[in-house]
């Protein structure tokens, strides 16, 4: 298990990169279809993927990536309500058909995995958008390993009992302090080998302290809804990990926050 789990990774690491690396079209492209899946695999849940309202949300999908690759932001805020607009007609006239838990889960799913997910793709389109891209992972990824890593060899207190039996405090505390200082180390880099980035090792830590934060609340919000439906895993796509939202539930939270810290810090 563990070594399926290890080489998976590896690969999905390898295709991050690589999607990244391009930027423009690929990374678009891919975030869409990585948006696609989530939107599926959370509807799977309340069983509405193959459902004439959960066919709302996929093309609402489609169509916010649209937007963003050729540049039409001004239509997102337009498409947001028009969205949740017609998810309700199709409720009211189908009813009964769907029950307001099924609209809300609609709702939810474009809004919680597409429209959130779209900023890794905004943030790879920033100024210097290969480099600060970089941050998310710093977010997500890194304060996993080092909140493991701290809550092994220091963990005594709890931090989520009932969501997350094996978090603790001091796991917690070692991720933030941690992604903050990776955060701060990679912002020198940054100044040093790629570009100037006005007050970088400040902004690069703030946003790693406030991105992770952000991405424990990712992962317990993921772990709560698969424990109020009673499942493991929302899918099997990437073997040990389990699917999409499984890997990406903490960079559903950090990418909008670390797009925002990089749009307000820097400009």
């Amino acid at each position: 298990m563990f070594k399926t789990r290890l080489l998976s990774g590896i690969v999905l690491v390898i295709l991050m990169v690589a999607m990244l690396y391009f930027g423009g079209y690929v990374t678009g492209a891919v975030m869409l279809i990585i948006s696609h899946i989530g939107v599926f695999e959370l509807l799977r849940i309340y069983k509405l993927q193959n459902k004439s309202i959960g066919w709302v949300a996929y093309l609402a999908t489609m169509l916010l990536y649209f937007f963003l690759m050729v540049d039409l932001p001004q239509f997102i805020m337009p498409l947001c309500v028009g969205f949740v607009l017609v998810t309700l007609a199709v409720y009211v006239v189908q009813y009964p058909t769907y029950t307001d838990r099924d609209v809300m889960a609609v709702i939810l799913s474009f809004f919680y995995v597409s429209l959130m997910l779209s900023y890794v793709y905004r943030i790879r389109e920033m100024e210097n958008g290969g480099a600060l891209v970089v941050m998310i992972f710093v977010c997500s990824w890194v304060n996993d390993t080092l909140a493991y890593c701290a809550g092994v060899t220091m963990g005594k207190h709890k931090m989520s009992p009932k969501l997350s039996p094996k978090k603790s405090v001091e796991g917690l505390i070692g991720g933030l302090l941690g992604s903050a200082l990776v955060g701060a180390g990679y912002g020198v880099f940054v100044n040093a080998k790629i570009a100037e980035v006005p007050y970088a090792p400040l902004v690069f830590a703030v946003a790693g302290l406030l991105g992770a934060a952000f991405s424990v609340i990712g992962d317990l919000a993921a772990s709560a809804i698969k424990r109020n439906n009673d499942i493991k895993d929302y899918g099997t796509l990437i073997p040990g990990h389990g699917g999409i939202l499984d890997r990406f539930d903490s960079m559903i939270f950090t990418a909008p926050l670390v797009y925002y810290c990089f749009l307000y810090m820097i400009g």
